[in-house]
């Protein structure tokens, strides 16, 4: 699970109707394929932009539980489709995250800007 405008971070959150490891696998494998795309390309930066059709009003965890439904203002926001959609399938999951794109054009993949500080900083004399 990565979070939209966020670049190279990734979450592991697993089922709450299965096994949590089966998605949190799934999750560990995918973050590997990005690496791997990332060195491939000579990329080092991949940032989740959703596209302007996609909304964000279901939570990731829908629960009926009062101690999530008190939390939900908090909690990740699902898409209305994928990538962005949040489902508890596995098979589904199991298409998207192991033999899905990984170049997809919701993940942009850029290189880093280069900046004056790529030199090495003299100390200061005091």
């Amino acid at each position: 699970m990565m979070f939209s405008g966020v670049p190279n971070m990734a979450l592991s959150f697993g089922y709450i109707n299965a096994s949590w490891t089966l998605r949190s696998d799934l999750i560990a494998f995918y973050v590997g394929r990005i690496l791997n795309h990332m060195q491939a390309s000579g990329t080092a930066i991949a940032t989740p932009i959703p596209r302007s059709d996609v909304t964000t009003e279901r939570v990731a965890m829908d629960l009926s539980s009062g101690y999530v439904q008190r939390g939900n203002d908090a909690l990740p926001r699902s898409g209305n489709r994928a990538p962005w959609k949040v489902t508890a399938n596995y098979a589904l999951d199991t298409m998207e995250l192991r033999f899905g794109k990984v170049d997809d054009g919701e993940l942009v993949f850029s290189k880093p800007a280069k900046t004056a500080l790529a030199a090495p900083l003299a100390i200061a004399a005091e």
